[in-house]
């Protein structure tokens, strides 16, 4: 006994600096030899979950928009959607950098790449691949229980609002992601599946796009039950008034316009659960 004890003690430091391999949503390994110290995010979403499983302190580095929680915002810049400040990334000297597959610039990803610096590349298609991404950033970061810890809650939120609205009626939804042109998604985008788990059904969902251009014909032809908008009152205007000159659309008829904030529902990590009660919520108002 007394010798396994002598072991595990000298074992302890080669345990809290053990390296850790994971596959990113590429299906590419990322391994690093200890746990990062330096961090470079490249999307809001992934700064909120670095945070979430107690890695922020970690951020060297992150993109415009990422002003959740508050701390993100003493963050440095290095770019935005449009692209990055490669030179202003390797100055930095990340030993991780953690992108968006699907919404980074691919040419900059490529040599980001071409640096040598490990790249973990998130790319959630279903509510359930979103906790998957705190755990394997728990396990790069050395933050694996607090990861588990989220990615937990996370699962659990869901699970009670899947019970909540698994047997209630479809509602026929029209979500609108922009105004001019007027944008919406098909069913492969995120925000078609949190409709699914609360029961609504995407009338746009057959696209081939998956952030499809529509026209107000075409919604008036759909005639959804529901309208719910992430646009933000009064910094384009009201994006819900125009429906209102159609006062025969369902939407209008019974007062189902909805705004659920963006940050809440396009941002694919820890408070996605909270955009997706509250997308429940203006669904079921059809239901009432």
């Amino acid at each position: 006994m007394k010798t396994l004890l002598i072991c595990l003690f000298a074992c302890l430091p080669l345990l809290t600096h053990a390296g850790s391999a994971v596959h990113d949503d590429r299906g590419r390994r990322v391994a690093l030899p200890r746990p990062a110290q330096r961090i470079v995010s490249l999307a809001p979403h992934l700064t909120e979950v670095l945070f979430a499983i107690g890695a922020g302190k970690a951020l060297v580095g992150a993109v415009d928009y990422s002003d959740h929680p508050p701390a993100a915002l003493r963050i440095p810049r290095v770019g935005g959607y449009h692209g990055f400040d490669l030179e202003r990334i390797r100055a930095l000297k990340p030993d991780l950098i953690v992108g968006w597959a699907g919404g980074n610039p691919a040419q900059q990803l490529a040599q980001l790449e071409a640096l040598g610096i490990p790249l973990f590349l998130a790319d959630s298609k279903r509510l359930r691949d979103v906790p998957t991404v705190f755990e394997r950033l728990g396990l790069l970061t050395g933050r694996g229980p607090e990861a588990g810890a989220a990615a937990t809650r996370f699962r659990t939120q869901l699970a009670a609002l899947g019970q909540r609205y698994a047997a209630r009626k479809p509602v026929r939804v029209f979500y609108q992601v922009w105004d001019r042109p007027l944008l919406t998604i098909n069913r492969d985008q995120i925000i078609s599946d949190a409709m699914r788990l609360c029961g609504g059904v995407n009338v746009f969902a057959d696209l081939p796009a998956l952030v499809p251009t529509v026209d107000d014909e075409a919604v008036l032809r759909a005639d959804p039950e529901v309208i719910v908008t992430s646009g933000e009152p009064g910094a384009n205007g009201d994006w819900l008034a125009r429906w209102r000159r159609w006062p025969a659309l369902q939407a209008v008829r019974h007062g189902r316009l909805h705004t659920v904030p963006q940050d809440l529902l396009s941002r694919m990590g820890p408070r996605l659960v909270d955009g997706t009660a509250l997308l429940c919520q203006a669904i079921d108002s059809a239901r009432r």
